[in-house]
């Protein structure tokens, strides 16, 4: 009887140990909620790695535009899918996140740039190694953005999304990765044509890379924000490296084998 009492706090200690091991290889870092850091900004999480708070060296910062479904005034929407809720699940991304929420309409480039301005000033931030990651309205929000201070991106990549820049020259000017699914019901894929069309024709698509998934509805691209070689290749970049890295590919076996290469990844999730 002793015997299998002693067992049973074995396995329970056991059980408790793995689940503290996994909460930790979940987070990996500090979510900051940040609701008045920047005066008439959006509101945003910050997320600084777990490395970072031990050594302080420079670290990359990513970027992450939401779609319309996560606007409104309540963060925790923001972690409903993309970026952070990939870290939650347990990708581990060496970089910052910065994840604003748009309460709603129109992403402003003016806004999103006061918080890169802001974190700047406060964490290590690597310079040279920003990127802008954005779905649907954040598709908009990313081209928008990085359209207006190309200067200040070494790489983006926007899914299912448009641009309502009237002058679009400052997209040529970074590597840019553009995705839309041709099946896609909410932001036609036309949106994301305009975009490569207008750079084609000007001669300014030296550094864009462009896929339309045959068949993909608005949600599917979804998945790419936990998958590896999203991150891979927008941290492959750098100011100091204006060009494109064509060794990384994104293909349909990719998107489609995403969740079931993440932990706990079977719920499935309804964007705009």
């Amino acid at each position: 009887m002793k015997i299998l009492n002693i067992k049973r706090i074995v396995i329970v200690l056991t059980m408790l140990i793995v689940s503290v091991v996994s909460v930790s290889a979940q987070t990996a870092g500090e979510y900051l909620k940040m609701t008045d850091a920047v005066p008439d900004g959006y509101k945003f999480w910050y997320f600084v790695p777990e490395d970072y708070k031990i050594e302080q060296h420079k670290m990359p910062l990513i970027i992450f535009l939401h779609g319309a479904s996560l606007c409104g005034k309540d963060l925790m929407r923001v972690r409903r899918y993309g970026v952070l809720h990939a870290i939650d699940k347990g990708k581990v991304i060496p970089a910052f996140v910065l994840a604003p929420q748009n309460p709603g309409g129109a992403w402003k480039p003016s806004k999103i740039n006061d918080l890169l301005e802001w974190a700047k000033a406060n964490y290590n931030v690597d310079t040279t190694r920003v990127y802008v990651l954005g779905m649907s309205l954040g598709g908009y929000g990313t081209l928008d953005f990085v359209g207006t201070y190309p200067e200040k991106v070494a790489a983006a990549m926007a899914l299912c999304g448009g641009c309502s820049l009237k002058d679009m020259s400052g997209l040529g000017q970074l590597p840019l990765w553009i995705m839309h699914g041709t099946a896609d019901r909410a932001v036609g894929v036309k949106e994301s044509k305009r975009v490569v069309d207008y750079l084609k024709e000007n001669d300014q698509d030296k550094l864009l890379r462009f896929d339309w998934l045959e068949g993909g509805n608005h949600g599917v691209l979804a998945r790419l924000f936990y998958l590896q070689k999203t991150y891979d290749w927008l941290i492959s970049h750098s100011l100091s490296k204006r060009k494109t890295e064509d060794c990384i590919d994104i293909t349909w076996d990719d998107i489609k084998t995403t969740y079931q290469d993440m932990k706990k990844m079977s719920e499935d999730y309804d964007h705009d």
